[in-house]
């Protein structure tokens, strides 16, 4: 269960309890549920009872003993405890959130660099059009990828004709139909940077990602920093993540095993904290995409491939995917591995929609 179904499972409960006249409030657009800091209870929390306790004209302690047993009997909830001035910490059901997690696994690796891909926009057909300038016209292409992910149709046409350089980028433009709607503006390079120039300088995966990974409306850093290849790089970062998690399969075939998410101790690596961030961070990819196409904003997604990938080494360095010397492999460690398999699938396909490729090695 992510925090997604578990904002929709509370504001569910609220509104039984307005129906039901147990509480007098309007029911909100939406709830905010956060992981458990550090040595608190449960694994999430949720300040409902806070943002009700005005407007139900009640105290919020009040307010949170009449949603407790509301959300506590919602399906995939386990226990809701009431702590502080009123915050329900809410406690997953094991078996429903070992069979979530089973599942989205699953999911993730068998519909691989689709997955994430839906049909929420298969009803619009989009026509844009963008400036003659080099930030503009890729950001415009990997808007294209996103919104086509979501089942649109979509034209992309240029102001003036394209630069032939625009082609080592994936760049290509339509110019006939129905004048295009232009796409938001965005901050172009400076002046003087051509295409032709940055491509020599940078290679085409280095300048994609330092044109899309900034907001539209900030300015698009295209340093050598671009390049370097450590961590402090966040373009490194990501596809090193990938390609670390194709080493991590690779080394499991040598080790005679596979991945596959199994229900092994609950109590162990499934509630540790930096599990639970990768699942929930993979659990939300879908909507990452669907949100980057609406709103137009590629670097929504490469933000969030950003944090896939931290979380990715976090759950590596704490808990290794591959045995460890005499080490046989065990259930614990093919749940890890199909985990590890799962971040990199979600990394290959977002950088493939951003237009930059996810190298096996690095």
């Amino acid at each position: 269960m992510t925090p997604a179904d578990l904002s929709r499972t509370v504001l569910h409960a609220v509104r039984r309890a307005v129906e039901e006249d147990a509480l007098c409030a309007p029911v909100p657009a939406r709830v905010r549920v956060e992981r458990t800091r550090p040595g608190g209870s449960g694994d999430y929390a949720c300040a409902v009872a806070l943002q009700l306790a005005g407007p139900a004209a009640l105290p919020a302690l009040e307010v949170a003993r009449i949603l407790r047993d509301r959300v506590a009997a919602e399906p995939g909830i386990g226990r809701v405890d009431i702590t502080g001035p009123g915050f329900l910490s809410l406690t997953l059901d094991a078996g429903t959130d070992t069979a979530a997690r089973r599942a989205l696994v699953r999911e993730v690796l068998e519909r691989g660099p689709r997955y994430g891909h839906g049909d929420a926009l298969r009803a619009e057909v989009l026509q844009f059009r963008h400036a003659r300038e080099v930030r503009a016209a890729v950001r415009a292409h990997a808007v294209r990828a996103l919104v086509l992910s979501q089942g649109a149709r979509v034209r992309i046409s240029c102001d003036e004709a394209s630069d032939p350089d625009w082609a080592r980028l994936g760049v290509t433009v339509d110019a006939h139909g129905v004048p295009p709607a232009p796409l938001t503006a965005v901050r172009p390079v400076p002046a003087g940077a051509e295409a032709g120039e940055l491509l020599e300088r940078l290679g085409p995966d280095a300048l994609r990602w330092g044109l899309l990974r900034p907001a539209g409306h900030d300015r698009a850093p295209l340093g050598a920093d671009l390049l370097v290849q450590s961590g402090s790089n966040p373009l490194f970062l990501v596809r090193y993540a990938h390609s670390r998690a194709r080493a991590l399969t690779r080394g499991a075939e040598l080790l005679g095993f596979g991945g596959a998410y199994e229900a092994y101790d609950a109590n162990t690596d499934a509630r540790h904290p930096d599990t639970h961030a990768l699942f929930d961070l993979l659990a939300d990819h879908p909507g990452v995409l669907l949100a980057a196409a609406r709103h137009r904003a590629p670097d929504r997604l490469a933000r969030h491939l950003e944090a896939v990938a931290h979380a990715f080494f976090d759950f590596h360095d704490s808990h290794p995917p591959l045995p460890a010397g005499d080490e046989k492999p065990s259930a614990a460690h093919r749940s890890r591995l199909a985990l590890a398999e799962a971040a990199g699938t979600v990394l290959a396909g977002g950088l493939s929609l951003l237009g930059i490729s996810a190298p096996e090695h690095l």
